[in-house]
């Protein structure tokens, strides 16, 4: 199969940290934790006319768009669009269903969990931090007994899937602890919806948020929340500030045939969204989980053949995001660099206190298994030039056997 990041009959010259085609495209095999590729149709879908957002040409779009998340969702819960970041659709999550004052428990297993905590901390709730060591996930037991020391809580944090150190979190387990308590759950799945397998309506969750960069195969602009019954409930009384991000507002101006938002919409996000999610849905939900599973486990084999350490425990590794621990005496930054310029190959660091620890390998969305092997080569390469002992062609040979196993 032809990768998506090949560049026909062009040639190229390097600038700065890319390769850059002389054609005006990037030639660049993306392998970080978001943005992700783009397949062809997506991108030919955001090269449309502009359109008039309030016209029902755009109305009837948007309700397709949305329609078909419902179905990624895993609800029939309403899906709220916002034109923003993943960090927007957090703090929508928040300030439509909390009060300043309310008692909040943010369990966190990394970089995301903790923003989570801080978003809600900076509207004014009363925030219990529980923190699981970087590399492992976040405990149900330990997220019961926090409930049941700290009563009156209204709402716990959790991030689904943790790019940041390559963690899966076990949403349905926790949701199962949460739920007799009466608190709401609200679930970061920015990175997991599409990739992971999250029952929104089966798991009792009250809000998903996503965003369209990560395994929704779309460009940055957009998020979706998904708002239960309960939610929708909470969000009548809550009191903390809001304008933009008001689920009364957008609720208003959503029809299942033509939906619009309050506020001008990432109109080409929207159109490539159209695209894309129309290609998960006759792909289907399992076979897109297998997709990024099968990945996953290719890349980690072709790591350990390279000798590397896995950062987190095998049992709740993330299949979206690899993190790996850098050898003793490699530069992350030489790696880095190296990829990008000598072969094109764009990896993730580390964040926060894992910077200069570990890189990371982002594997979902439109990721093809030819990027994979193409990435653990160029890896290989520049490795041994930074003095780290490879036996060549092992990498790309571990990988391809756990393909062909599938």
């Amino acid at each position: 199969m032809r990768s998506c990041y090949e560049v026909d009959n062009l040639s190229t010259q390097r600038d700065g940290d890319e390769i850059v085609s002389t054609g005006g495209a990037r030639e660049v095999n993306l392998l970080i934790p978001g943005p992700t590729p783009l397949p062809p149709d997506v991108r030919a879908a955001m090269a449309g006319p502009m359109v008039n957002h309030r016209g029902e040409e755009f109305g009837q779009v948007l309700a397709e768009v949305l329609r078909g998340l419902q179905q990624i969702f895993q609800t029939t819960a309403p899906v709220v669009p916002f034109a923003a970041s993943g960090t927007g659709g957090l703090e929508a999550a928040i300030v439509n269903v909390l009060s300043p004052g309310d008692r909040v428990l943010a369990p966190s297993c990394g970089m995301f969990g903790d923003r989570f905590g801080a978003i809600a901390k900076a509207f004014g709730a009363d925030v219990i931090s529980q923190q699981a060591p970087w590399g492992t996930a976040v405990d149900p037991a330990a997220v019961a007994e926090a409930l049941s020391r700290h009563r009156g809580v209204a709402a716990v944090l959790l991030t689904h899937n943790e790019t940041s150190t390559g963690v899966a979190n076990p949403v349905q387990a926790i949701a199962e602890v949460v739920r007799p308590t009466g608190a709401l759950l609200l679930v970061d799945a920015v990175s997991s919806l599409a990739a992971l397998d999250l029952r929104t309506d089966a798991w009792g969750v009250d809000v998903v948020v996503s965003g369209s960069q990560k395994a929704l195969m779309a460009p940055p602009g957009a998020v979706f929340l998904a708002v239960s019954a309960r939610a929708q409930e909470a969000a009548r009384s809550a009191r903390m500030p809001k304008a933009y991000f008001s689920f009364e507002r957008a609720l208003a101006e959503l029809a299942p045939q033509v939906a619009f938002t309050p506020f001008t919409p990432a109109i080409p996000v929207i159109s490539a969204l159209q695209v894309s999610v129309r290609m998960i849905l006759r792909e289907g939900l399992p076979s897109r989980f297998a997709h990024h599973h099968r990945l996953a486990q290719a890349t980690r084999r072709g790591i350990m053949a390279l000798g590397l350490e896995l950062f987190c425990d095998p049992s709740c590794a993330s299949d979206t995001v690899t993190a790996v621990r850098l050898p003793q005496r490699v530069d992350g930054k030489a790696l880095l660099r190296r990829l990008r310029q000598d072969h094109g190959v764009a990896l993730a660091g580390g964040q926060g206190k894992l910077e200069g620890v570990i890189f990371r390998i982002g594997h979902m969305g439109y990721v093809q298994e030819s990027q994979i092997l193409s990435a653990l080569e160029a890896l290989e390469h520049v490795l041994a030039q930074l003095g780290h002992p490879v036996k060549r062609g092992a990498a790309v040979e571990a990988a391809a056997a756990g393909l062909r196993a599938r």
